[in-house]
């Protein structure tokens, strides 16, 4: 179960708002500079503020990268993966030891 969000998405999306709002009014602004202005102002890390506008400019198709859908969706195959292979195991031992049960000379 993953952990409880420190922050709420409700910020996190005004955050993010906020730090493209003030680049685009001060072009001269880098985005760690109004990372920096727009995180003390609201309180969240500037590290973490700044993964989410860089997380937001790749769900806006603005910069190449994994999608939050796209990696929701990886992460959901790999999990099901994982199953099917602890199933097929599970499945392969006990064929096998059926076929034991059936033929005590079978090598097993």
């Amino acid at each position: 179960m993953p952990a409880p969000r420190k922050y709420p998405q409700e910020l996190r999306e005004r955050s993010v708002r906020l730090v493209r709002e003030a680049m685009s009014q001060e072009t001269s602004l880098s985005m760690n500079a109004a990372v920096i202005r727009v995180g003390h102002r609201v309180g969240v890390n500037s590290d973490t503020l700044r993964g989410w506008v860089k997380q937001a400019r790749i769900d806006a198709g603005e910069v190449a990268g994994v999608t939050s859908v796209d990696a929701a969706t990886i992460k959901a195959l790999e999990r099901e993966v994982r199953e099917l292979k602890r199933a097929n195991e599970i499945l392969l031992a006990a064929s096998s030891f059926f076929a034991r049960e059936l033929d005590p000379r079978l090598p097993f």
